[in-house]
């Protein structure tokens, strides 16, 4: 079964986890000191904020899938579509360990579609030792893509580190 995800950029933690929490009558299913989830079942949704950039609002939206054969549903689906698509595999991000893979919207919007397999102690294991990023995928205008490339995320000369 699918699950909608949601990643936000706040400015207070404290205080985005207490709105949350009163909007969808429930807490959080992890927290952590730049970062929240809920894991809501109606509706069913995956819901993160994380205090790891400077420019508050939607992050990314995607699909969570419950079975590798869902991943692979939807990477069929971007790929009919003749989508951009920036495969990761198994990758370490937002506190998970995951098989995922990125599309972009024609609006610019990231598209996140991933397999949760795991919980990890850190945000990102590559970047464990650097300092806050963005999420795995950044706000803003993405970059223009190459053909048959993905136009946001996914490691660059620049940043051979990035999450996605």
């Amino acid at each position: 079964m699918k699950r909608f995800h949601v990643h936000m950029h706040v400015d207070d933690l404290s205080k985005s986890i207490a709105f949350y929490s009163r909007l969808f009558a429930a807490e959080p299913a992890r927290v952590e000191t730049d970062y929240a989830k809920w894991m809501l079942e109606d509706p069913r949704v995956n819901f993160a904020i994380s205090t790891r950039s400077d420019k508050p609002g939607v992050d990314h939206l995607g699909f969570q899938v419950d079975e590798a054969g869902e991943l692979a549903e939807l990477k069929a689906r971007a790929q009919g579509a003749d989508m951009a698509l920036l495969d990761e595999g198994a990758t370490t991000c937002c506190y998970a360990r995951s098989d995922k893979h990125w599309i972009t919207d024609p609006q610019g919007v990231a598209w996140e579609h991933f397999h949760t397999l795991g919980n990890i102690p850190v945000f990102n294991e590559a970047a464990a030792q650097q300092p806050a990023q963005a999420a795995c995928c950044p706000t803003g205008a993405p970059s223009a893509p190459a053909p048959g490339q993905a136009a946001c995320c996914g490691p660059t000369a620049n940043n051979p580190n990035k999450c996605c």
